[in-house]
């Protein structure tokens, strides 16, 4: 998890999200970096739009008033051009193997 903090720390302050400084921030923090991990991470990263990321998963974790809200305020699947699911599909399969 550390690991995913310090990428959205240096996304946060406007840092490139690479290994270098994620292993920086990583030591900063008194833990040991796994560098294996650490290239992974970047290299799955250097692959999406972090900010469109987080828009989308404050989107999903809204509770929305009443359902019709969360209707509108949630895309269906269908909606999403075929190309974009598969590039998110790749990049959350990079990072569940960072943690599977």
């Amino acid at each position: 998890m550390e690991y995913i903090y310090a990428a959205l720390l240096l996304h946060k302050l406007g840092k490139p999200v690479n290994e270098e400084n994620l292993m920086n921030v990583i030591k900063a923090a008194g833990a040991t970096p796994d560098e294996v991990q650490v290239k992974a991470l970047a290299s799955a990263l250097s692959e999406i739009n972090i900010d469109e990321a987080l828009k989308n998963a404050s989107l999903v974790t809204a509770a929305p008033a009443t359902p019709s809200a969360q209707q509108a305020a949630v895309p269906k699947a269908e909606e999403k051009p075929k190309e974009e699911e598969k590039k998110e599909e790749e990049a959350l399969q990079g990072l569940a193997a960072l943690f599977g």
